[in-house]
């Protein structure tokens, strides 16, 4: 969602993210002309007309689970949001059943939490070594 029209944003995905996200981007993007959305979340800039770079991650049930606001100058980590959705599906799915440590992975061990993991962690998540 941007405060750039449907037009620009219909441009925008067939000259741009097509080209840099394999077949483009699978859902339509949404217009926020007047920045009411954004100045909900927080990211709408009044001055400018324009909402900045905000990433929010909402569950089924309309929970906001993570946020990340950028400045225009620094780019954000596709491969880092696709992770982050994963890992966020799977909690969801496992009911929090499951955690996902830091810098999972799918096909990672994951976390089983409770009182049993407590000062153990270590025993289970093992971080992988560059």
């Amino acid at each position: 969602m941007s405060t750039d029209s449907r037009f620009t944003h219909k441009i925008w995905q067939e000259e741009e993210l097509s080209k840099m996200v394999d077949g483009g981007v699978p859902f339509p993007m949404l217009s926020d002309a007047g920045g009411r959305i954004g100045s909900i979340y927080g990211v709408y800039d009044e001055d400018s007309g324009v909402d900045i770079r905000g990433r929010f991650l909402i569950d089924p049930n309309f929970v906001i689970q993570a946020a990340e606001i950028m400045t225009p100058p620094v780019g954000r980590n596709f491969a880092e949001l696709t992770r982050q959705v994963q890992a966020y599906q799977l909690v969801h799915k496992t009911e929090g059943a499951e955690a996902t440590p830091a810098g999972w992975t799918p096909g990672k061990p994951t976390l089983k939490p409770g009182p049993d993991l407590v000062g153990k962690v270590w025993k289970v998540w093992k971080p992988e070594t560059e």
